[in-house]
């Protein structure tokens, strides 16, 4: 896997402008804050994200792979303010979970997701090197 880094460009904060790899590629759905009985386990954002992460590491676990092999997340959340006022937070929760590993990402914000508590969503994929 190659971090794709053009020359004069600054680095970004907590994720990769652009990711390179080869090797088997592993795709997990949109993951929400909820348990195993489909329960969301809180209203709160920073709770809701570290289980969207462990939920995405369950599944990825299933094919082999682990957080490193993660290029791509694409997130939706339902409020852009109490997403910024959680930035260290959740920053915090990220380097627990998955480490220093900052995988190619976009967040959209949407006005709502089919799981009516759920604030946040995260879609990813992961590719496991040849």
């Amino acid at each position: 896997m190659d971090i794709l880094q053009p020359p004069g460009w600054p680095r970004p904060k907590g994720y990769s402008n652009g990711i390179a790899a080869e090797g088997r590629q592993i795709y997990v759905a949109g993951q929400i804050g909820w348990d195993e009985t489909e329960t969301i386990v809180s209203d709160d954002l920073a709770e809701q994200f570290r289980k969207v992460l462990e939920n995405t590491l369950d599944v990825l676990a299933e094919a082999g792979a682990e957080a490193h092999h993660i290029v791509r997340m694409t997130g939706f959340i339902t409020d852009r303010d109490e997403y910024l006022a959680a930035g260290r937070e959740l920053g915090a929760i990220w380097k627990e979970i998955i480490g220093r590993h900052y995988p190619v990402m976009a967040f959209v914000i949407v006005s709502g997701l089919i799981e009516p508590r759920a604030k946040i969503e995260i879609e990813t994929t992961a590719v496991i090197p040849s």
